[in-house]
């Protein structure tokens, strides 16, 4: 069983990165990091001491004086070699670089310089290195006007904002998804590359990745239809945008006509392809209590009470949907949402689901948790 370290833990890849390992408990058992350990000469030794991987992502993207983004990288890596030292050990240090390093500016020279630092170091101690080029990295809980171009549109569109292109640059992108898996596997792996340049998964120009985020806002937030997604990519930049909706915008009411028959409402409308099914619900039980990384999924009251509850993982904080059958209305589960529905009437409870695949047994992209 590897232990393994996360430098930038609390980060938009860190996050993943950590989520992601959490679910290889088989293999791989967590040393947790805190940013303030780089403050602390103790912490931070202790903390290189007790692994035997470290994942260097700490660093700095983006600050008003470009000086402070390079002294920032290198002074990082050079805190981990010396923990290092001091305590002795020798752990295989994994390290995100950039694309960027080919780029004539402080934040690709870092990132350049630290790469070899790092390499020199685990050369001369005759240890593991890995020094990982990213193309642009996209996917839900970046920070907007930080981590990506994608996070700034996603966050402004869903928030009713018109967003500005300054230069319709091409985009090679990878899905944070996509990237930590790589990780991983060069994390466990006993033949590690001194050097892995990591594959784009897409490529856009910024004013087509716009077109396609302008459009989720129309169809899905606008008039509760799931867009076409034709490809994987699409249906990582919707996970994406969905994660910059205010909450507050479920439960999504649908229009409900009645008539001395009865009533007659549409549930789900949906351009793209996918599994419907349904469920009864005795009172006081609970379903769920698990969440997706990758999964599409709509919950609909058709009958009855029920509360629904999301929490995301690595948080705390919980939110609650009360619904009612007699007043027709949807939730969509973000990724990385652990959630749950239970019956609080004192009826059967029936419910219309919805996902944008097919349930597979072998791959049901379904983790267990408490909310």
């Amino acid at each position: 069983m590897k232990k393994i370290g996360i430098t930038g833990q609390s980060g938009f890849i860190g996050y993943h990165l950590y989520q992601y390992l959490r679910l290889q408990k088989k293999q791989v058992q967590l040393i947790d990091f805190k940013d303030q350990y780089f403050e602390d000469e103790g912490q931070l030794s202790r903390f290189v001491g007790s692994c035997d991987v470290i994942v260097h992502l700490a660093g700095m993207n983006r600050h008003g004086d470009p000086q402070v983004i390079y002294d920032t990288n290198i002074r990082l890596a050079h805190q981990l070699t010396n923990a290092a030292d001091r305590v002795g050990a020798k752990p295989h240090i994994l390290f995100s670089s950039s694309t960027q390093e080919e780029r004539d500016n402080p934040y690709g020279k870092s990132k350049r310089e630290a790469r070899l630092w790092l390499a020199n170091w685990a050369a001369q101690k005759g240890v593991k290195f890995t020094g990982f080029v990213i193309p642009n990295v996209f996917g839900p809980f970046g920070n907007p006007f930080y981590n990506s171009v994608i996070a700034t549109f996603s966050h402004q569109i869903a928030s009713g904002q018109n967003p500005k292109i300054d230069i319709d640059a091409e985009m090679k992108l990878i899905y944070v998804n996509n990237l930590v898996e790589i990780i991983y596997q060069n994390c466990i792996s006993e033949d590690s590359k001194s050097e892995v340049f990591v594959n784009h998964m897409a490529s856009y120009k910024v004013t087509e990745v716009l077109s396609k985020l302008v459009d989720f806002k129309e169809t899905y937030m606008d008039k509760g239809v799931i867009p076409e997604l034709p490809e994987y990519f699409d249906v990582c930049l919707f996970n994406t945008f969905r994660c910059y909706m205010n909450p507050a915008h479920y439960p999504f009411y649908l229009k409900n006509n009645q008539d001395n028959r009865g009533s007659l409402f549409e549930a789900i409308k949906t351009n793209t392809k996918g599994q419907m099914f349904f469920s009864t619900t005795h009172p006081g039980i609970i379903r769920g209590n698990h969440f997706h990384r990758r999964k599409i999924e709509r919950f609909c009251v058709v009958k009855g009470e029920a509360v629904i509850r999301l929490r995301r993982v690595g948080t705390s904080e919980i939110i609650e949907y009360p619904v009612s059958g007699d007043k027709p209305s949807f939730i969509d589960m973000p990724v990385y949402h652990t959630h749950n529905i239970t019956n609080t009437g004192n009826s059967e409870l029936l419910t219309i689901f919805w996902a944008n695949e097919f349930f597979n047994t072998n791959d049901p992209d379904t983790y267990f948790e408490e909310v």
